[in-house]
Parts: structure tokens; sequence; C-alpha cells
């Protein structure tokens, strides 16, 4: 399946017209297992559907103009970026919506190592990653596909192309400086 991917992108990358309309089918099921993990940390009855956050990200994807696809790594690392874009916008809206009510929460459990009863605003964490992408980029994209896209250590160091020892220790600092920002300490 992975050469698959690889093959489509390429002829997306070359300007095959009828490309995009083959990959959905190939890579459905795995956005739709990565919308699930975005989606089974939001708050009950939260109003996206994985699929329709499968839809509406495969639209932005296939939809820009400019990117070359690298491989199939690349493209599910692009493709979690803008689930967590998607959602982040969807809690952007709400909060504005309800100015402070309501607001979306996402329980950061073991995976950034925090008690499973601590919960975190989408929008504070997305706000976090983003100061952290301007002090160091990669580790702010190791969470990204840790966390949000649920990728393991050893998926995270070939979607970036570093060891998995480089992985390991970003992934730890990078967990130790988000629960410092997050507890705004």
């Amino acid at each position: 399946m992975s050469t698959n991917v690889t093959v489509l992108l390429e002829k997306i990358n070359n300007g095959d017209d009828s490309a995009p309309e083959k990959l959905l089918p190939v890579v459905y099921d795995e956005l739709r297992k990565l919308a699930a993990g975005y989606l089974k940390n939001e708050r009950p009855g939260h109003t996206l559907q994985a699929t329709a956050l499968v839809h509406e990200a495969y639209i932005r994807l296939v939809d820009w103009e400019r990117v070359s696809w690298q491989n199939r790594a690349h493209f599910f690392a692009v493709a979690a970026q803008v689930m967590r874009n998607i959602l982040v916008d969807h809690a952007r809206r709400k909060r504005s919506e309800i100015h402070g009510g309501n607001l979306q929460k996402l329980a950061l459990d073991e995976a950034i190592s925090f008690s499973q009863s601590q919960e975190v605003d989408l929008v504070d964490l997305d706000d976090a990653l983003q100061d952290l992408e301007k002090l160091d980029e990669r580790q702010a994209k190791i969470v990204e596909l840790r966390f949000f896209a649920g990728l393991t250590i050893e998926e995270t160091a070939h979607a970036i192309g570093v060891s998995t020892m480089t992985i390991s220790r970003e992934w730890n600092f990078a967990k130790a400086w988000l629960y410092r920002r997050l507890n705004n300490e």
C-alpha cells in the first residue's frame, strides 16, 4: 500500500488530474484512523465527526497546487497538521461564539506525561505548540506527529528523517517544555 500511495503522490506532483481521485480510497482508512485519534481527545458531543474531518482535510491536501509530495510519510505528516488546523480553527470559532464558555478540552494523558485528569484547552495547546515551533521547529513537529497523529517513535523518526534516539530525546524535551508552558511555570 505504501508504494501505491507514493506512486499516486508522484502522479499528483506530475500534474495527473485523475490521481487525487485515485488516492482517496487508498489513504482513506488511515486518514480516518488519524481523524478518530484527534477526535477521541475532544469533548463529548463535538460537532465535527471523523468522516467530515477526513473529507475537509483531504480537500485541503489535494488542493495545494505547489506541494511537492516526497512520500507517504510526508503526506500523512501534512495530513496530521491539516487536521490539527481544522480542529483548532473550529475551536477558535466556538470560543469566539461563546466567548469563554464551553471551551473544547482535550485530555493530555500519558502522551505528554500529564495525569489523566488534567485537561488543556485545544486553543491553548495550539498556542503553546506555535511558541515551541518558534524555539524548535522539529520538536513542535514531533509533538504534532506523536500526540496528534499518534505515530510511534519509529514512524516519527521515519517521517522526519532522523534517528529514533533523536526523536526520543527531543520528544522528552518537548513534553517537559509543554508541561511548563501549559502550567504557566
